[in-house]
Protein backbone atom coordinates (compact mmCIF):
# COMPACT_ATOMS: atom_id res chain seq x y z
CA UNK A 1 0.00 0.00 0.00
CA UNK A 2 1.63 3.69 -1.28
CA UNK A 3 0.06 6.74 -0.10
CA UNK A 4 1.02 10.36 -0.95
CA UNK A 5 0.30 13.49 1.84
CA UNK A 6 0.00 16.36 -0.56
CA UNK A 7 0.36 19.72 0.93
CA UNK A 8 -2.18 22.48 0.06
CA UNK A 9 -2.02 24.66 2.49
CA UNK A 10 -0.27 27.34 1.42
CA UNK A 11 -1.67 30.68 0.21
CA UNK A 12 0.52 31.10 -3.27
CA UNK A 13 1.03 35.24 -2.98
CA UNK A 14 3.65 34.84 -5.37
CA UNK A 15 1.55 33.96 -8.40
CA UNK A 16 -0.59 37.22 -7.74
CA UNK A 17 -3.99 35.34 -8.11
CA UNK A 18 -7.30 36.22 -5.84
CA UNK A 19 -7.35 32.50 -4.77
CA UNK A 20 -4.99 30.23 -4.01
CA UNK A 21 -2.87 29.36 -6.77
CA UNK A 22 -3.67 25.37 -6.06
CA UNK A 23 -7.52 26.50 -6.96
CA UNK A 24 -6.72 28.32 -9.52
CA UNK A 25 -8.62 27.62 -13.50
CA UNK A 26 -6.08 25.19 -15.35
CA UNK A 27 -7.67 24.05 -18.63
CA UNK A 28 -11.19 24.23 -17.10
CA UNK A 29 -10.66 22.64 -13.70
CA UNK A 30 -8.89 23.68 -10.06
CA UNK A 31 -5.40 22.47 -10.45
CA UNK A 32 -5.41 20.28 -7.67
CA UNK A 33 -8.05 18.49 -9.59
CA UNK A 34 -5.43 17.91 -11.91
CA UNK A 35 -2.61 17.03 -9.55
CA UNK A 36 -4.88 14.41 -7.39
CA UNK A 37 -5.96 12.55 -10.54
CA UNK A 38 -2.61 12.25 -11.73
CA UNK A 39 -1.69 10.33 -8.65
CA UNK A 40 -4.45 8.53 -7.97
CA UNK A 41 -4.54 7.12 -11.63
CA UNK A 42 -1.20 5.23 -11.34
CA UNK A 43 -2.16 1.60 -9.90
CA UNK A 44 0.06 1.41 -7.47
CA UNK A 45 -1.34 4.37 -5.40
CA UNK A 46 -3.75 3.66 -2.89
CA UNK A 47 -4.70 6.97 -1.79
CA UNK A 48 -3.89 10.70 -0.57
CA UNK A 49 -4.26 12.89 2.12
CA UNK A 50 -4.41 16.81 1.03
CA UNK A 51 -3.41 18.99 3.50
CA UNK A 52 -5.25 21.95 3.93
CA UNK A 53 -5.67 25.70 5.55
CA UNK A 54 -7.36 25.72 8.50
CA UNK A 55 -11.25 26.52 7.31
CA UNK A 56 -10.20 26.26 3.89
CA UNK A 57 -12.96 27.96 1.99
CA UNK A 58 -12.35 26.80 -1.57
CA UNK A 59 -11.83 23.07 -0.90
CA UNK A 60 -14.42 21.31 -3.22
CA UNK A 61 -15.25 18.24 -0.33
CA UNK A 62 -13.53 15.61 -2.24
CA UNK A 63 -13.87 12.35 -0.12
CA UNK A 64 -12.60 10.18 -3.41
CA UNK A 65 -11.62 10.10 -6.74
CA UNK A 66 -10.54 8.20 -9.46
CA UNK A 67 -12.22 5.42 -7.12
CA UNK A 68 -9.52 5.62 -4.64
CA UNK A 69 -10.00 7.60 -1.51
CA UNK A 70 -9.27 11.24 -0.44
CA UNK A 71 -8.43 12.55 3.34
CA UNK A 72 -7.73 16.14 4.24
CA UNK A 73 -5.72 17.02 7.47
CA UNK A 74 -5.19 20.27 8.68
CA UNK A 75 -1.83 22.16 7.75
CA UNK A 76 0.35 24.06 9.66
CA UNK A 77 2.72 27.35 9.25
CA UNK A 78 5.17 26.08 6.99
CA UNK A 79 5.33 23.05 4.42
CA UNK A 80 7.09 21.09 7.18
CA UNK A 81 4.58 21.15 9.83
CA UNK A 82 1.98 20.42 6.88
CA UNK A 83 3.61 17.22 5.67
CA UNK A 84 4.12 16.28 9.44
CA UNK A 85 0.14 17.08 10.01
CA UNK A 86 -0.30 14.65 6.45
CA UNK A 87 1.63 11.90 8.10
CA UNK A 88 -0.39 11.90 11.00
CA UNK A 89 -3.45 11.62 9.34
CA UNK A 90 -2.76 8.49 7.13
CA UNK A 91 -5.03 5.41 7.58
CA UNK A 92 -3.62 3.08 10.42
CA UNK A 93 -2.91 0.53 7.97
CA UNK A 94 0.24 2.24 7.00
CA UNK A 95 2.97 1.44 9.02
CA UNK A 96 5.86 2.89 9.47
CA UNK A 97 8.09 0.78 7.29
CA UNK A 98 5.21 1.47 4.25
CA UNK A 99 6.51 3.88 1.78
CA UNK A 100 4.90 7.48 1.18
CA UNK A 101 5.32 9.94 -1.28
CA UNK A 102 4.90 13.99 -0.91
CA UNK A 103 3.89 15.46 -3.66
CA UNK A 104 3.42 19.19 -4.66
CA UNK A 105 -0.16 20.50 -5.12
CA UNK A 106 1.00 22.92 -7.40
CA UNK A 107 2.34 20.19 -10.13
CA UNK A 108 -0.33 18.90 -11.87
CA UNK A 109 1.46 17.54 -15.21
CA UNK A 110 3.52 14.62 -13.15
CA UNK A 111 3.80 11.66 -15.56
CA UNK A 112 2.91 8.16 -14.84
CA UNK A 113 5.92 7.17 -16.30
CA UNK A 114 7.84 9.44 -13.45
CA UNK A 115 5.96 7.83 -10.83
CA UNK A 116 6.88 4.55 -12.47
CA UNK A 117 10.84 5.32 -12.19
CA UNK A 118 10.24 6.25 -8.62
CA UNK A 119 8.45 3.57 -7.15
CA UNK A 120 11.24 1.46 -8.96
CA UNK A 121 13.87 2.87 -6.39
CA UNK A 122 12.40 1.28 -3.62
CA UNK A 123 15.13 -0.94 -3.16
CA UNK A 124 17.24 2.44 -1.80
CA UNK A 125 17.30 1.70 1.09
CA UNK A 126 16.87 5.84 2.28
CA UNK A 127 14.20 6.42 -0.33
CA UNK A 128 14.16 8.70 -3.51
CA UNK A 129 13.32 11.77 -5.19
CA UNK A 130 12.57 13.06 -8.59
CA UNK A 131 14.86 15.50 -9.50
CA UNK A 132 16.80 16.81 -12.88
CA UNK A 133 20.54 17.72 -13.53
CA UNK A 134 20.69 21.54 -13.80
CA UNK A 135 21.48 22.25 -17.23
CA UNK A 136 21.57 26.02 -17.13
CA UNK A 137 25.05 28.14 -16.04
CA UNK A 138 24.20 29.37 -12.82
CA UNK A 139 25.21 33.04 -11.12
CA UNK A 140 25.44 34.49 -7.74
CA UNK A 141 23.98 37.93 -7.01
CA UNK A 142 25.38 40.52 -4.48
CA UNK A 143 23.41 42.73 -2.98
CA UNK A 144 22.65 45.08 -5.68
CA UNK A 145 21.42 42.24 -7.86
CA UNK A 146 24.40 42.05 -10.14
CA UNK A 147 25.86 39.15 -10.87
CA UNK A 148 29.31 38.27 -9.23
CA UNK A 149 30.45 35.39 -9.77
CA UNK A 150 29.21 32.03 -11.49
CA UNK A 151 28.31 28.99 -9.84
CA UNK A 152 30.05 25.66 -10.24
CA UNK A 153 26.94 23.11 -11.69
CA UNK A 154 28.93 19.67 -11.69
CA UNK A 155 26.88 17.50 -9.54
CA UNK A 156 23.71 20.00 -9.05
CA UNK A 157 20.51 18.86 -9.02
CA UNK A 158 16.92 20.32 -9.29
CA UNK A 159 14.51 18.75 -6.80
CA UNK A 160 10.97 17.85 -7.81
CA UNK A 161 8.10 15.78 -6.39
CA UNK A 162 6.79 12.88 -5.31
CA UNK A 163 9.73 12.57 -2.73
CA UNK A 164 9.43 8.91 -1.14
CA UNK A 165 10.35 7.72 2.01
CA UNK A 166 9.11 5.50 4.31
CA UNK A 167 6.93 6.81 6.83
CA UNK A 168 8.54 6.28 10.23
CA UNK A 169 12.00 7.52 9.27
CA UNK A 170 10.37 10.70 7.53
CA UNK A 171 8.30 11.57 10.75
CA UNK A 172 11.22 10.99 13.01
CA UNK A 173 13.70 12.81 10.35
CA UNK A 174 11.06 16.30 10.52
CA UNK A 175 10.41 15.79 14.16
CA UNK A 176 14.24 16.36 14.70
CA UNK A 177 14.50 18.99 12.14
CA UNK A 178 11.63 20.86 14.22
CA UNK A 179 13.67 20.61 17.66
CA UNK A 180 16.60 21.90 15.91
CA UNK A 181 14.97 25.11 14.54
CA UNK A 182 15.52 23.75 11.12
CA UNK A 183 12.72 23.96 8.81
CA UNK A 184 14.03 22.09 5.83
CA UNK A 185 11.84 22.77 2.52
CA UNK A 186 11.57 19.45 1.11
CA UNK A 187 11.66 16.30 2.71
CA UNK A 188 14.35 14.90 1.50
CA UNK A 189 16.05 17.78 3.20
CA UNK A 190 15.17 16.59 6.57
CA UNK A 191 16.73 12.99 5.72
CA UNK A 192 19.70 14.52 4.52
CA UNK A 193 20.25 16.83 7.95
CA UNK A 194 20.46 12.67 9.74
CA UNK A 195 23.11 11.53 7.32
CA UNK A 196 20.57 10.07 5.28
CA UNK A 197 20.96 10.24 1.40
CA UNK A 198 18.18 9.74 -0.96
CA UNK A 199 18.74 8.39 -4.33
CA UNK A 200 17.99 11.18 -7.35
CA UNK A 201 15.81 10.07 -10.09
CA UNK A 202 15.50 11.43 -13.42
CA UNK A 203 12.16 13.22 -13.68
CA UNK A 204 10.54 15.19 -16.65
CA UNK A 205 11.39 19.12 -17.82
CA UNK A 206 6.86 18.59 -18.09
CA UNK A 207 6.73 18.46 -14.39
CA UNK A 208 6.69 21.97 -13.85
CA UNK A 209 5.69 23.76 -10.23
CA UNK A 210 3.27 26.63 -11.08
CA UNK A 211 4.53 29.42 -9.21
CA UNK A 212 3.15 32.02 -11.49
CA UNK A 213 -0.06 33.06 -13.29
CA UNK A 214 2.33 32.65 -16.64
CA UNK A 215 3.25 29.14 -15.77
CA UNK A 216 -0.64 27.94 -15.63
CA UNK A 217 -0.61 28.25 -19.76
CA UNK A 218 2.59 26.13 -19.67
CA UNK A 219 0.79 23.59 -17.38
CA UNK A 220 -2.03 23.75 -19.87
CA UNK A 221 0.02 22.87 -23.01
CA UNK A 222 1.70 20.05 -21.24
CA UNK A 223 -1.59 18.64 -19.97
CA UNK A 224 -2.92 18.96 -23.59
CA UNK A 225 -0.22 16.67 -25.25
CA UNK A 226 -0.49 12.86 -25.22
CA UNK A 227 -0.42 10.94 -21.75
CA UNK A 228 3.27 10.27 -20.66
Amino acid sequence: MTWVVVPAAGRGVRAGLSIPKQYADLAGRPMLAWTLERLLGHPAISGVVVVLAAGDPHWPGWTGLAGKPVRTAVGGGERCDSVLAGLAALPGEVGAGDWVLVHDAARPCVGQDEIDRLLAARDHAVGALLALPVADTLKRADARGDACASIDREGAWRALTPQMFRRGELEEALRQAAAAGVRPTDEAGALERLGRYPRLVPGSASNIKVTSAGDLALAAWWLSTPAR
